[in-house]
């Protein structure tokens, strides 16, 4: 079979620390296994998992909505249960089993392709033979929307189109249960996040206001602009003070290098980069390090659940791809090789995370 090419992709690793939901991927042929066995919760938020089958029981994790686990056995009016890394009893009445539960998590399983090789050819059709639309590089995650004939259907910013399954590992990724002990060190690492997202800001703050200053040191006479304008950056120091004035900092940034070139692999601004090194150079500017892979991205700084709550100098992940929020429902990024670096709807494709740094 044809070999994919390869090309080297730079890792830097993030100021902020890597953050997951609780979740666990699931090979086919480990589903196919459990099919006979698996549950599914179905509860508003979620449900306690107990150490005995009784109300009286210690809890020892939590089930949220549509977590998947296993059925272990019955036990009257109680399941025993196994999912990610906590086993336990939960009332039978919050769960769909069977057929019903399968049909459930065919619909809220996200079934991904991780890459496995150096960079990753995607075709335009399901044939070795077909044209190239772009490439990806190895270890990143994309959403698969197909698989026939020894090939997977994946989405990427080019669009739609085929890899070999020779060069990707399947797997479908579901919410799982979290442990008491999990869930504090979670929300212990989501606390840490947000204070050095303040620390990275202050930081930050703190280094444009020294430009400010030994910009307006140079002019030999002090003005009426020059006064206006130190008021200025005074109002906006308070700003970022709140933790979004930065972060407009960074779309207004950001979109100065609206129209120069994308370039697989690169991370210069001006010369060209791709999705990942576009952010990571715009970030590098603000003294924050962050990866150069998409997928990584989805997991620096912290969750701020959709785009409904997205405010500028967020990072959008979409599969295969990053782009930085700049407000009214826009992203820059670094799209094609076509296109170069462009401003879009942030909604044109579905994202996958949406992620705070400042």
């Amino acid at each position: 079979m044809e070999a994919e090419s390869t090309a080297e992709t730079e890792i830097i690793e993030a100021v902020e620390p890597v953050l997951k939901e609780p979740e666990t991927k699931i090979s086919d042929e480990e589903r196919e296994k459990e099919q006979d066995v698996l549950i599914i919760a179905q509860v508003n938020d979620y449900v306690n998992i107990r150490s005995t089958a009784s109300t009286d029981g210690e809890i020892v994790g939590k089930l949220y909505n549509n977590s998947v686990g296993t059925l272990v056995a019955k036990d009257g009016d109680w399941y025993q249960v196994k999912s990610g890394s906590v086993e336990g009893y939960v009332k039978a009445e919050y769960f769909k089993t069977g057929d019903e539960a399968e049909k459930i998590a065919d619909e809220v399983g996200q079934k991904m392709a991780t890459v496995n090789t150096e960079t990753l050819k995607v075709r335009s059709e399901a044939s070795l033979e077909a044209s190239v639309i772009g490439l990806v590089p190895g270890g990143e995650e994309l959403s698969v929307l197909d698989e026939e004939n020894g090939f997977v259907k994946v989405s990427i910013e080019e669009g739609d189109g085929w890899v070999s399954e020779d060069y990707v590992v399947v797997a479908t990724e579901y919410v799982t249960a979290e442990s008491i002990e999990e869930e504090k060190a979670r929300i212990a690492e989501e606390e840490k996040a947000r204070e050095d997202a303040k620390k990275a800001a202050q930081a930050a703050e703190e280094r444009m206001k020294a430009k400010e200053k030994a910009k307006e040191g140079k002019n030999a006479e002090i003005t009426d602009k020059s006064t206006s304008s130190e008021s200025t950056a005074s109002q906006q120091a308070t700003v970022s003070s709140s933790g979004s004035g930065l972060g407009q900092s960074v779309a207004n940034y950001a979109v100065k290098f609206v129209g120069n070139p994308y370039v697989y692999g690169g991370t210069s601004l001006t010369n060209g980069a791709d999705c990942s090194g576009f952010v990571m150079s715009v970030y590098k500017n603000f003294g924050v390090s962050l990866p150069h892979s998409s997928t990584s991205d989805r997991y620096v700084g912290y969750n701020v659940g959709s785009l409904a709550n997205a405010q500028p100098g967020d990072l959008v992940c979409y599969s295969g791809h990053v782009a930085i929020y700049i407000g009214n429902g826009q992203i820059v990024h670094a799209s094609t090789e076509a296109t170069g670096i462009k401003i879009s709807n942030a909604s044109y494709r579905t994202p996958v995370a949406i992620r705070r740094i400042f």
